[in-house]
């Protein structure tokens, strides 16, 4: 493995969306199964909507990892992301975690999905993001997968220790796998000798924005790295159903501080400079 720099715009971090309904989360597999994702109300693309409308005000572009479920029933949804001047990327059709595919449901997940946005999108699809982070030190045979379905990069490893997913001693920047593939890791601060996350998601909602602020601005300088930060639509809908029959850490972690998340998303993309994933990490790679 090489590592890969973005030395002519490592001032500039990629932001990235998951494009997945409130409903679609890993953490609510027992409590909603897909066999009844269709019964739920439909919220992605009013909250997608709200978001490009910020990136828009912003002038903004991102990377969109966007679910096959979601843009077959959305098609004018993806069709306005690539419009806007967005990446469109496959985060996999209906969010099952790469831990608990073989090698050829991979493969057929992750060629169906971008087959399915390339049809909708009219463009080619380079990027893939396993849902929750789910690449690990036993499935590594997921590179070659990629590198086979035409994929170029992947931003599917945590390099930290989660109770869900985490791969803690893989590199903290992106690097080129054997297969040619670039992963692109979330991104983390190295404290104490622990990596701690400072890449969105929840950990968005549950640090105090400064703490944001502080890691993206030490990645940035002291280590002159661009960051990959990443977050959900439903994260910009605090009216979204509320499931009551779910565990106390579950609940936790889902509805912690949604009300915040605009105000705080407009100070992150104030404070900082912002780009698609192609563009932050593709565009200046060296082996």
């Amino acid at each position: 493995m090489s590592q890969i720099g973005a030395q002519n715009l490592k001032q500039m971090n990629a932001f990235t969306v998951d494009v997945e309904d409130y409903f679609q989360v890993s953490a609510f597999e027992h409590h909603i199964p897909k066999a009844a994702w269709a019964t739920q109300p439909q919220r992605v693309a009013g909250s997608t909507s709200r978001l490009l409308d910020l990136l828009e005000r912003f002038q903004i572009c991102g990377t969109f990892f966007t679910l096959g479920w979601v843009a077959e029933r959305n098609p004018q949804l993806i069709r306005r992301i690539v419009d806007a001047g967005h990446e469109l990327a496959s985060h996999g059709y209906d969010h099952t975690r790469v831990t608990e595919m073989q090698p050829h449901q991979f493969r057929a997940d992750v060629i169906r999905t971008k087959h399915l946005l390339e049809d909708i999108a009219g463009k080619a699809i380079r990027g893939y993001r396993a849902p929750t982070f789910s690449f690990t030190r036993d499935n590594h045979w997921v590179y070659d997968v990629l590198a086979e379905s035409e994929h170029h990069y992947s931003s599917s490893v945590a390099p930290i220790r989660h109770d869900l997913y985490g791969i803690p001693d893989a590199p903290r920047h992106a690097y080129r796998h054997r297969s040619g593939i670039i992963e692109i890791p979330l991104s983390t601060v190295r404290i104490g000798g622990i990596n701690v996350p400072c890449g969105g998601g929840g950990f968005f909602r549950l640090y105090p924005y400064p703490i944001t602020r502080w890691c993206i601005n030490r990645v940035n300088r002291r280590e002159a790295q661009a960051c990959n930060f990443y977050m959900h639509p439903w994260e910009l809908d605090p009216e979204q159903p509320r499931q009551s029959a779910l565990p106390l850490r579950t609940r936790f972690r889902h509805y912690l501080n949604l009300r915040r998340v605009k105000a705080r998303l407009e100070r992150l993309l104030s404070d900082f400079s912002w780009g698609r994933m192609d563009q932050v990490f593709l565009s200046g790679e060296r082996l």
